[in-house]
């Protein structure tokens, strides 16, 4: 694959949900749960994506996938074929050539308990993957499956039993080595870790870095927990209501986070203990409120009711995406190049 083309492309992706109406539908709106989010993400890399529960990342990872149909924008995906490089229109793609194109792009799911079928022996489930795409003889596909185990951390007599005679821990390892099955190049992590311990979640976040060195695999990391984002991802794209309001370098975007959203986030990190004595939280009073019905006109910037530094322009125009460096990228009227890092007292340590 030609490394100067991202593998994968997201340009203004858009998803609206229909509400309202009743028995009548009267009334009936349209709720945007993702407007107008574009990126790209390179071999190797992973791009955290980050934000409060209902900020529509979730949403995102889905629209990607095409588990959900977005209503408008273009997802780019690209595979190495035997003539070079292909690239798939995977929102346009037709059921058969999407089906194959699931082979290359996978899911680690949130739930380890839900996300494994109860009545399928752990071998099954990872070699199933294996048989819809026709790799392999059973033979092979038997060796696989206990090769993948071992390689998550697992004994290969685990083929053999059950899901319910595992840990969370050990089910998420089940879940990935079923996702590295049919040799993909993408793997979406929904909020992969957030029903593990903690202990056990930097076990998960240190095998899916190894992973990803090893077969230079590219991850869309889906998570709240900024901590865990800062530990496994290149790029972070930070999201409010819909949108992303700030992207860049994970480096720069922990040290210098220019959005005022992103600044409360990183604050609200949790602290060691004792905490500082200049430890001072970032005023961002109230919760992330409920996106507006389309087809009011947005009014404004989506941040400013809870902003500590808004002024009257954020009332009135919604901000655009600006640069303020190489791929520091946000959307705030208030953010310069010379915008400071956050203090020592409020950037949040996992």
């Amino acid at each position: 694959m030609n490394d100067n083309q991202p593998l994968l492309e997201v340009r203004h992706l858009t998803k609206d949900y229909p509400v309202g109406g009743g028995l009548l539908r009267r009334g009936r709106g349209l709720l945007r749960a993702v407007d107008d989010v574009s990126f790209c993400l390179d071999r190797g890399r992973t791009l955290g994506l980050v934000g409060e529960s209902g900020c529509g990342k979730t949403t995102t990872g889905r629209a990607i996938l095409r588990l959900v149909q977005p209503t408008a924008g273009e997802v780019l995906f690209r595979t190495q074929e035997k003539n070079g490089t292909r690239t798939h229109d995977v929102l346009r793609l037709p059921p058969r050539d999407l089906r194959r194109l699931r082979r290359h792009v996978q899911v680690v799911f949130q739930d380890p308990h839900g996300s494994l079928d109860p009545r399928m022996t752990v071998g099954a489930t990872v070699a199933e993957g294996m048989a819809a795409h026709g790799l392999y003889t059973r033979a092979q596909q038997h060796e696989r499956v206990s090769q993948l185990l071992e390689r998550v951390g697992l004994d290969r007599g685990a083929a053999r039993k059950y899901p319910h005679a595992f840990s969370g821990g050990q089910r998420q390892r089940i879940g990935i080595a079923r996702a590295l099955a049919v040799e993909p190049s993408f793997l979406a992590c929904d909020e992969a870790v957030s029903a593990l311990d903690v202990s056990v979640q930097s076990q998960i976040l240190n095998l899916l870095i190894d992973l990803q060195r090893e077969r230079r695999l590219s991850y869309l990391f889906i998570a709240h927990d900024l901590a865990a984002v800062a530990h496994v991802s290149h790029q972070v794209a930070v999201m409010y209501q819909g949108q992303i309001v700030e992207m860049a370098d994970s480096t720069e975007l922990y040290q210098r986070p220019a959005h005022p959203y992103t600044r409360a986030l990183l604050a609200a990190v949790p602290k060691g203990w004792p905490p500082e004595k200049d430890a001072v939280p970032l005023p961002c009073p109230g919760a992330q409120a409920a996106t507006a019905l389309l087809p009011a006109p947005a009014r404004g910037c989506r941040f400013q009711p809870r902003c500590p530094v808004a002024v009257a322009e954020c009332m009135r125009v919604e901000p655009p995406m600006i640069q303020l460096g190489t791929g520091h990228l946000v959307r705030c009227h208030l953010a310069t190049p010379s915008c400071p890092p956050l203090p020592s007292g409020e950037r949040g340590r996992g």
